[in-house]
Parts: structure tokens; C-alpha cells; sequence
């Protein structure tokens, strides 16, 4: 009993440091109004998308049997109108927030872990293949990275795993570069020099004490991403580059495009899928701003 009692003591202390942890870095973020704001606007956004099947239903994207007729105004009946197949809007943005919010959490998450893996091990090693991954991240960054996500998704089937690909790998140089230089300046610190004269090879250097020197920065550029991938899928969906199966708040746009809505002034067909799309991208920002604010003390604090 002793020995397991010894044994798990490490553990619980760990798990300790963990959770004050966790507490000063709420106690700080609830500093930051916008932070909360964005926070609570995420929330909103996330339990939409979550009930959508309990709220309205898996068959609001079917055409056969819309309940109402083609370019309807807002009225009691539909909130926010109906689209060119009589489908209620209201319900598609709520049921678009699931594609386009999951494919911008994943794109984001593909996009800083390509970035991160590229600029710690270019942070680490050095010579020719810094070099040549370095050449190659300054190339992404010259290009256009929407242009470069058009082209990857117009060579390759429609669907959303196309889009989730063609925005995570051509949009982490930026994090590539902000995790090399974090890396490097925590590669010069004298401990990890005393970590390399005890025998730590470089998987140990780079997992024990660089990633987490550079994991405050790799959440808060995450956050950030979001936001940028939201926009990101938007455009592809608008442009017709997306999933045309599935319901997406730029699919919404681009369908309103093709019924002629702009120059036939339906503005509930374009509107709501706008709002929707700006208002998850500036809260993902809002609160990615609070988070690199609470990480980096040095940056300041916004109220």
C-alpha cells in the first residue's frame, strides 16, 4: 500500500500543478472583456451546431419537401425567410455552423501542427535541412496562401476533407516561423545546454523542453487560425470548391449567388450567412487575442 501510495504521489501533484495552472490562466483571461465576449459567442455558436439535429432536424437540407415557397421574405413563419428551394434559412445557418465550424477547428489543427513540427525541428537542427525547410517556408509565404488553397482543391475531389487540406497545408509558414523563433531562443538558454552534457538526445530536448516553452504560443496562434480558417472554408464553399453535399454558411452564399439574389435585392438570403460567418471569425479572434495576451504577459492587458 505504501509503495503504491509513493507511486502515485508524482501523479497527483502533477495533476495539481495542472489545475492551478489552469486557475491562473482563467483568473487572468476573465480580465479581458472581449475575451468574454468572444468566449461567450463561441459557446453560443458551439451549442447550435450541437443541438442542430435536436433544433432542426436532420432534413432541413432536403428540397423535395420544403415547407415553404422560393424567396419567401422573413415572416413569423421563417425568421430569416427561405432560399430558392423554399428551405427555411434559420435552419440551414444553424445546421451550416457544424461543417464550417469543424472544418475550421481541423484545418487550424492541421495547419499549427505542420508549423509547429516544422519550425522546432528547424529551430533544433541546423545546416542544410534548416536551410531547405526554411527556403521552402519563406516560399508559402510570398504566395498567396488563398490562391494556393484554390488551386490544391480545384485539382482534387470535392469534398470537405479537400477543403481541410487544401487551407492546413498552405497556411503554417506563419507558424513556422513564430515557433522557430521560440525555439531558437529557448535552445540558447543555459539548460538545455546542461540537458546535452547529461546524455539528452534530440527527441528529449525538443519534447521535454522546447514544446513546452513553445506550446503557449502554439494555443494562442491555434485560436488565431480558427478564425482565419473559417474565412478561409467560406471563400472555398463561395467559389464552388466545396463539399456540394453538405450545408455550409459559404455554401449558403455561394447558392444565393447563383439564384441571383444580389442583383434581385433578397438580402435575407445573404445576410445571415455573412453575419454568421464574421461573427464566429471576430470572436475565434477576440479570444485568441486574450489567450497570446494572458500567455505573453508582455504583450499587455486589453479590457
Amino acid at each position: 500500500m505504501t509503495t503504491d501510495l509513493v507511486k502515485a504521489t508524482p501523479r497527483r501533484l502533477a495533476w495539481q500543478r495542472r489545475r492551478r495552472s489552469a486557475a491562473r490562466f482563467w483568473k487572468s483571461y476573465r480580465r479581458h472583456g472581449a475575451g468574454l465576449l468572444g468566449l461567450g459567442a463561441l459557446v453560443l455558436f458551439g451549442l447550435a451546431a450541437l443541438t442542430a439535429p435536436l433544433t432542426v432536424g436532420s432534413d432541413v437540407a432536403g428540397v423535395t419537401d420544403a415547407p415553404g415557397a422560393p424567396l419567401e421574405a422573413p415572416s413569423g413563419e421563417f425568421p430569416l425567410g427561405t432560399d430558392r428551394f423554399g428551405r427555411d434559412l434559420l435552419g440551414l445557418v444553424i445546421w451550416g455552423a457544424r461543417v464550417s465550424l469543424l472544418v475550421g477547428l481541423l484545418a487550424a489543427v492541421l495547419s499549427v501542427a505542420i508549423g509547429a513540427v516544422v519550425g522546432i525541428t528547424t529551430g533544433h537542427f541546423k545546416g542544410m535541412y534548416a536551410t531547405v525547410l526554411m527556403r521552402i517556408t519563406d516560399w508559402f509565404l510570398v504566395m498567396p496562401t488563398l490562391v494556393l488553397a484554390i488551386a490544391l482543391a480545384t485539382v482534387m475531389s470535392r469534398s470537405l476533407g479537400t477543403v481541410i487540406l487544401a487551407i492546413g497545408v498552405t497556411s503554417w509558414p506563419t507558424t513556422a516561423r513564430l515557433v522557430r523563433a521560440q525555439t531558437l531562443s529557448v535552445e540558447s538558454r543555459p539548460y538545455i545546454e546542461r540537458a546535452k552534457a547529461l546524455g539528452g538526445g534530440h527527441w528529449h530536448i525538443m519534447t521535454r523542453h522546447v514544446l513546452p516553452n513553445v506550446m503557449p504560443l502554439v494555443l494562442a496562434q491555434t485560436t488565431l487560425m480558427i478564425s482565419s480558417s473559417v474565412l478561409a472554408e467560406a471563400t472555398l464553399a463561395f467559389l464552388g470548391l466545396g463539399d456540394p453535399t453538405v450545408i455550409s454558411w459559404g455554401g449558403l452564399l455561394q447558392d444565393a449567388r447563383e439564384a441571383g439574389a444580389v442583383s434581385a435585392g433578397d438580402w435575407w438570403y445573404l445576410v445571415p450567412p455573412g453575419i454568421a460567418i464574421a461573427l464566429v471569425a471576430l470572436a475565434f479572434t477576440l479570444c485568441g487575442r486574450a489567450v497570446e495576451s494572458v500567455l505573453n504577459p508582455r504583450l499587455g492587458v486589453t479590457r
